[in-house]
């Protein structure tokens, strides 16, 4: 796994903790026995934006001539489609063909969670506020320490801290996303912590954990509340948190390029998605119903329709689920960290030659 932001922000600090009501929710497509299911034509009323679609497959085209190559019919058929005005029932005038996720629930309500890119203030070397290390991957394989050991010292004096952070709660939010910017404010310079693999412990949604003790009601569940909670408890407090996942991840240290994800192409906001690549391989284009919030993070009662394309991967992100990019730094983090709603969504394939339309 190789995720510029690996996944999983909000969804891996947050997993099992929403019961979904008022969400986005349709339950109208009848039930479905696959996870994804050929249908005549996409129904929908919802308004369109495909605008920042073109600017994801130009860099899909730019950097990898091997998923170009893959997808080719699909992206030219796709591209003669958006420049006729991209009519939603004219998919298959273009030889696209429909396939419905099933969702979660079999009723065609796949699950949306958001993702994004932090950056934190670290330093080189360690002072009285700047002194929670963040480490390379020592040489274990099925013997790694867990996160309170790690803590308590147990990597101390192998040379393996990258810089310190100001925050246990910043480094694990890096952590869950599995990537991020580092600024590093002794030099002003800006590094990219790409993953660089886990401590092989179970993960342990501490969202969860908060609900289970009775500190965050389920339905007010996010990264903001989770923030908010941290902010207003003693540092022992939190770190006491944080010890309840075991699992731990590593960075690589590399130049601040654009952020990409486990296809090796940069993400642009909104236009890219973290899937299970057994059912999405990488490249795969979505038309995708994405439920719209406002700022406090409730559903507004919209979708609006996107292309969106299956760029990323993440442990926590399986089947009828996927992971929206929302970008980079505080805002973005907000934006995904209210993410885990419903919305339909349908891969794009190339029918068969013998089944295109004669006004392809």
């Amino acid at each position: 796994m190789k995720k510029a932001l690996v996944v999983m922000a909000c969804v891996a600090i947050l997993a099992g903790c929403v019961r979904p009501t008022d969400r986005g929710q349709q339950y109208i497509d009848g039930r479905f026995e696959s996870i994804l299911t050929p249908v005549p034509q996409v129904a929908s009323e919802s308004p369109r934006d495909f605008s920042l679609f073109n600017d994801q497959l130009a860099a899909v085209t730019a950097n990898s001539p091997s998923l170009v190559a893959e997808h080719q019919a699909v992206y030219q058929r796709l591209q003669a489609w958006l420049d006729a005005g991209g009519k939603i029932e004219a998919l298959a005038d273009y030889g696209l063909e429909v396939n419905q996720m099933a969702g979660g629930d079999d009723f065609g309500n796949v699950m949306f969670t958001g993702y994004f890119s932090p950056v934190i203030e670290m330093r080189h070397q360690p002072d009285d506020l700047f002194r929670y290390p963040v480490y390379a991957k020592p040489p274990c394989d099925d013997d790694c320490p867990d996160r309170a050991a790690i803590y308590a010292g147990a990597l101390d004096g192998q040379g393996l801290e990258l810089g310190y952070s100001a925050s246990l709660i910043d480094s694990f939010i890096m952590e869950v996303q599995g990537s991020g910017f580092v600024h590093f404010g002794d030099n002003d310079q800006l590094e990219y912590f790409a993953y660089g693999g886990k401590n092989g412990h179970p993960y342990v949604s501490i969202g969860k954990v908060l609900i289970e003790r009775g500190e965050v009601p389920r339905e007010k569940m996010s990264l903001k509340a989770i923030q908010e909670w941290v902010a207003a408890h003693s540092k022992d407090e939190v770190r006491e948190l944080l010890e309840q996942n075991p699992s731990y991840v590593f960075f690589t240290p590399k130049a601040a390029d654009p952020v990409s994800g486990t296809a090796g192409i940069p993400l642009k906001a909104g236009a890219s998605v973290a899937a299970d690549r057994r059912y999405l391989p990488m490249g795969s284009v979505l038309l995708a119903e994405v439920p719209q919030l406002d700022e406090q993070g409730n559903w507004t009662g919209e979708h609006v329709i996107k292309l969106l394309m299956a760029l990323d991967t993440g442990g926590a992100v399986k089947e009828n689920h996927l992971d929206l990019y929302h970008g980079m730094g505080r805002e973005a983090g907000e934006q995904a960290g209210h993410y885990k709603h419903f919305g339909r969504v349908w891969k794009l394939d190339a029918l068969a030659p013998q089944r295109v339309s004669q006004s392809e």
